[in-house]
């Protein structure tokens, strides 16, 4: 039993099988989370894209759950956001077990003053629904169902794709093509790429449930639990009423015997009593792998998402890295099609994301090697952290059930500007993601929303000294007085920061000056 109802989307019969070809700027493989966020954020810019997927549907179960903060603003730019949140859960404390005893808890967002929370749960095909949605209601995004990607040639000017659908096959050329087909990915198979990387032998079942009785909020991490007493478990709790209970079952489990019902349904009368009611909702036994390819970039192709690079599950860093992934994509892929940047902006957009990546696998392993210690010396390590963890505050912050996912910083980035002051105190430096905070002088506003899709030009000033002209093509928000932006930007009167379109800082600066944002954009599009 679901409780989500599937729509399956529409086939319509391509032009091109009727001879009227037309070459398209940006074709995108794959209609996951990604590849409809790409397609938005291109059309923000004024750029249209045809997305192909093989399926007519959403994704099969839950999989993504955990939407951060950073992923929302990103949606909020179409209008989808808010409708995450209401639909999902929002969650900001977690709990962690150690046998029957809670260890502590922990809060992912200590400070009030932020639009979005840290974290909404809500599975992954609500998300792809409301993308899909807002894609069918824009002029410059197609979404083509059924549309499967069987063989690709690039050129130099280029790529021709060549699609089978039920009425047969037809060839679509582009400019561009970006593939955001996941872990198994079509283009980068047909491509022959190498996805090099490690695999994790360890086992883990998902249960998706309707546990029909009071749910818990918080996220709960238990260490050998009395219910599961020689491993792990996760609980999360979704939208309509799901719990995703996780188990840790060890590397020579069997798939097959742990997904029959009646072992699913033993684990969990044993987790949850004797009085427990519940509706399977989805299952699944996975072991998962970190694989990373040495370049994003191949010509005319360009791999984001799981395409490109995958992680274990702990830390949401799967999802939320993809969609990360095409935020930095789109406004280059945008400027470079509009011949407002060279072509070699785009390298920048493999050697950020790809530093990204690594740090997410690094992060995400670090989590795995905890969870699931390989050694002796290392089970006995992570036992004797959590022994202290309880009445010794040192140790819990060597504990590691999954450190969640917050943007990635991008130190030395060759588009960055580095600072020229040297009293900065506090304040997201070139490199990092932006903060958002309230502003306006009764606080009715948020400054998130006050970014423009290309460049920002954040400046702070006095009441009675407001910067009023901008360099040409940028948004500008001057904020005056004091309050909660002013702190988190160190700011005082002629403090300017540069926010890319990815809501990155490009630069920042101690007073106002034209010619140096002027420079510094220069720089971020690859023209300086």
């Amino acid at each position: 039993m679901s409780s989500y109802t599937y729509r399956h989307y529409p086939y319509h019969r391509p032009a091109e099988l009727d001879g009227k070809s037309e070459r398209r700027p940006v074709v995108i493989v794959g209609a996951g989370m990604a590849g409809p966020t790409l397609a938005l954020a291109l059309a923000q810019r004024g750029v249209a894209s045809v997305v192909l997927d093989e399926d007519d549907t959403v994704s099969l179960g839950s999989r993504s759950i955990c939407q951060a903060k950073h992923s929302l603003e990103s949606w909020d730019r179409f209008g989808i956001a808010s409708r995450m949140v209401e639909k999902g859960i929002t969650w900001e404390q977690g709990e962690l077990y150690l046998h029957d005893r809670p260890v502590f808890r922990f809060n992912l967002q200590p400070e009030p003053g932020h639009k979005f929370p840290a974290f909404v749960n809500l599975q992954q095909y609500y998300v792809e629904e409301y993308l899909y949605e807002r894609c069918l209601a824009e002029p410059l995004v197609e979404l083509r169902f059924r549309n499967k990607v069987v063989a690709i040639t690039p050129s130099d000017e280029g790529v021709t794709v060549e699609v089978e659908t039920p009425d047969g096959r037809y060839k679509l050329d582009a400019d561009w093509l970006v593939a955001c087909d996941g872990v198994r990915s079509t283009v980068r198979h047909l491509m022959d790429l190498p996805y090099p990387g490690e695999v994790f032998h360890d086992r883990f079942l998902i249960a998706d449930i309707r546990l029909l009785s009071e749910l818990p909020k918080e996220r709960r991490f238990w260490f050998y639990p009395p219910f599961h007493p020689t491993n792990s478990v996760l609980l999360h709790r979704q939208a309509d009423n799901v719990l995703r209970v996780d188990f840790q079952l060890g590397p020579d489990a069997d798939p097959e015997e742990e997904k029959k019902p009646e072992n699913i349904d033993r684990r969990l009368r044993q987790m949850f009593g004797p009085d427990a009611r519940w509706e399977h909702e989805w299952t699944s036994v996975y072991t998962f792998t970190c694989r990373i390819m040495e370049r994003f970039v191949h010509g005319r192709v360009i791999f984001a998402g799981d395409a490109a690079h995958v992680v274990s599950p702990f830390g949401a860093r799967g999802g939320n890295g993809a969609i990360a992934d095409v935020d930095n994509l789109a406004w280059k892929l945008a400027m470079v099609l509009g011949k407002t940047a060279p072509v070699s902006l785009l390298d920048s957009y493999c050697s950020e994301r790809r530093a990204a990546a690594q740090e997410n696998i690094l992060n995400s392993t670090r989590s795995t090697d905890f969870i699931t210690p390989k050694f002796a010396a290392s089970r006995a390590f992570r036992d004797a952290t959590l022994s202290l963890a309880r009445d010794f505050p040192f140790a819990r912050a060597l504990i590691n059930s999954g450190r969640l996912s917050v943007p990635t910083a991008q130190p030395g980035s060759p588009l960055d500007t580095a600072d020229t002051d040297a009293d900065w105190v506090r304040g997201p430096a070139p490199g990092c993601a932006m903060l958002d905070a309230p502003i306006g002088r009764e606080g009715e506003g948020w400054l998130i929303d006050r970014l423009g899709p290309d460049f920002t030009v954040l400046t702070f000033s006095d009441y009675d000294s407001p910067v009023t002209e901008f360099p040409r093509g940028t948004t500008g928000v001057c904020i005056a007085g004091d309050g909660l932006a002013r702190q988190r930007y160190d700011a005082r009167p002629g403090t300017t920061y540069l926010v890319r379109p990815d809501r990155y800082v490009a630069a920042r600066w101690r007073r106002f000056d034209g010619a140096a944002i002027a420079a510094a954009i220069g720089r971020a599009t690859g023209n300086g």
